[in-house]
């Protein structure tokens, strides 16, 4: 199978594990959430390394793409509800106050594991790449620099000796995230919230279309984040309720007119617009 192929198989896989996750928040309860979603991501996970494992990349510069970019996707949500889920069962039964420093110290742990990672961390957020072809191809990597103490335990056959930290700091980013937001709601803040005037006006339709394209291009938390978080996000912006996003979903892209008829519309009055008002 040529690599194009499997890359192909590898964004589709990818994109049913975030619908399939995005259902199960309906549940409400993250503990719940946490163990049902590991169950996915465990067997896309097991799908991705039957794709992989066996396969010879055409070139370093796709080996490198599918260990840099493409594996820790998977594997940084296996880490981000694996941590949330041990976080969250050994949360203490306590008031707001002393809540709020048991997940205050949860960040410390991750400062500490910046400040443990710092030279690598920097190399991941500059986006280097002069290092790329000794620590994202597999029987490749550098002793000088700093391994995982098992890495000699890993399955050479679907391991580079750098991708499981690149999926960690995605991991840490979102859980980061998630943190913050526990801390802010156990604050007084929501009490004085005050009410937006703000509407949308359009069709739910419309604005799921919309939320759904700016999330499939990253543009909230770099992509670092789940879509029912986002729709969670703008239904509280906009007090809105955009029922079963998932459902409108699937019709939005089986539209015999296209998928993008609420984008086609925005574009068309947008242009028609700058162009009424050229010389203005």
């Amino acid at each position: 199978m040529v690599t194009k192929t499997i890359f192909r198989k590898i964004a589709k896989l990818h994109e049913e594990l975030e619908l399939k996750i995005n259902e199960v928040y309906d549940e409400g309860d993250m503990i719940k959430v946490a163990e049902k979603s590991l169950l996915l991501i465990d067997e896309s996970i097991r799908a991705l390394k039957v794709l992989v494992s066996a396969h010879h990349f055409e070139n370093k510069g796709e080996e490198i793409h599918f260990f840099k970019k493409l594996k820790p996707q998977f594997i940084s949500k296996f880490i981000y509800y694996s941590t949330v889920l041990d976080v969250e069962s050994h949360k203490p039964n306590v008031g707001n106050k002393a809540l709020k420093k048991y997940y205050e110290a949860e960040q410390r742990k991750l400062e500490n594991f910046y400040a443990e990672q710092s030279d690598f961390y920097s190399y991941y957020r500059r986006e280097a790449t002069y290092l790329d072809h000794k620590i994202f191809v597999r029987d490749s990597y550098d002793l000088k620099m700093k391994l995982s103490l098992g890495f000699y335990n890993f399955d050479t056959s679907f391991t580079t000796s750098h991708d499981h930290l690149v999926a960690k700091f995605r991991a840490n980013e979102r859980f980061d995230q998630y943190l913050k937001k526990r801390i802010d709601g156990l604050s007084d803040r929501d009490s004085s919230k005050s009410i937006s005037t703000l509407v949308w006006s359009a069709s739910k339709v419309g604005l799921i279309e919309l939320v759904y394209a700016l999330y499939h291009m990253r543009c909230f938390n770099g992509g670092n984040v789940e879509l029912s978080e986002v729709i969670k996000f703008v239904e509280k912006s906009l007090d809105t309720d955009l029922g079963n996003f998932h459902k409108t979903i699937f019709e939005i892209r089986n539209r015999k007119q296209g998928p993008t008829k609420f984008l086609n519309m925005v574009s068309d009055n947008l242009t028609q617009h700058f162009q009424q008002t050229e010389g203005e």
